[in-house]
C-alpha cells in the first residue's frame, strides 16, 4: 500500500489566500476521575493539503464533493511523469504530447482510468517556496506562484478524447502557477472530472497498475475536501 496523502497540520501547503490548517487542544491528559483522555479540534480551508476539488468549485451546477460518486474515485491508475521537464520550467504545462507520448508506449489511456501526472514537485513540501514559488500570505503573494500545471489544450483533450474519471498531481492547483482564468480547472470540471492536488508519492507509483482509492471528507454541499 502507498499513502497519497501529506500529513495534515500546520506545515500543510495551503493557498496564499486560504485559511491553513490549525489544530487546537481541547483536553490532553488525566481527568479528575482517573481515566486518560484526548480531543482535538482542527479548522481551515476546504482546499488545502492533499484534497479534491469537486467540479462545483470551478463549474456552475456540476457535482459538489458529496455528489461525487465513490466509484469515479476509485480506479485504476495511469501514472504519466514529466519531472525532468519541470526541472527546466517550474511553470511547465503538462502538454497533450505529454499524453501521446505515454501512450506510445503503454497503448491509449484506458476509459474509467484516475490519470496522475507526477511533476517531482512532491519533493519540495512542505518547503513552500520551493513547492509554490513563495512562503508569503496574501493577494500580492498569488502573484509570485511558481509551479507547474496542466495546459488547457490538454485539459480540454482529456475532457473530449479520452474517459478519464479523475486527474491529480502533485502541485497546489490543477493550472500551472502564473494561471489568472484557471481554465484547466474551468475545462475539467464543467465535464464533472475531479482533480486531486498536492497527491504525495506519486513516483513510488508504476505507469501503470496500480488501483487508487482517493476518498474525501463527505461535506454537504463543499467545493472540496482532505483526501486520504
Amino acid at each position: 500500500w502507498i499513502d497519497l496523502t501529506h500529513d495534515f497540520s500546520e506545515e500543510s501547503v495551503y493557498w496564499p489566500t486560504a485559511k491553513s490548517f490549525e489544530k487546537t487542544t481541547v483536553f490532553e491528559g488525566h481527568t479528575h476521575a482517573g481515566f486518560y483522555y484526548t480531543a482535538y479540534e482542527f479548522s481551515a480551508a476546504e482546499h488545502g493539503g492533499t484534497h479534491v476539488d469537486a467540479p462545483i468549485h470551478f463549474a456552475e451546477n456540476r457535482h459538489t464533493v458529496d455528489e461525487i460518486p465513490l466509484e469515479q474515485l476509485i480506479g485504476p491508475a495511469v501514472v504519466i511523469r514529466v519531472a525532468d521537464k519541470v526541472k527546466a520550467d517550474r511553470n511547465y504545462q503538462f502538454s497533450t504530447d505529454d499524453i501521446l507520448g505515454w501512450e506510445k508506449d503503454h497503448g491509449q489511456i484506458p476509459d474509467n482510468s484516475i490519470l496522475l501526472i507526477d511533476t517531482g514537485s512532491d519533493k519540495f513540501w512542505p518547503n513552500r517556496t520551493e513547492y509554490m514559488g513563495t512562503d508569503e500570505r496574501g493577494e500580492e503573494a498569488v502573484k509570485k506562484l511558481k509551479f507547474p500545471g496542466i495546459h488547457p489544450d490538454a485539459a480540454r483533450f482529456l475532457a473530449t478524447e479520452r474517459k478519464i474519471k479523475a486527474v491529480g498531481l502533485d502541485t497546489p492547483s490543477i493550472d500551472y502557477g502564473g494561471s489568472t482564468l484557471f481554465e484547466s480547472h474551468q475545462i475539467l470540471y464543467e465535464n464533472n472530472i475531479p482533480g486531486l492536488e498536492n497527491v504525495a508519492n506519486l513516483a513510488k507509483l508504476p505507469e501503470t497498475g496500480a488501483v487508487i482509492f482517493a476518498l474525501p471528507m463527505k461535506i454537504k454541499g463543499g467545493s472540496g475536501a482532505p483526501v486520504r
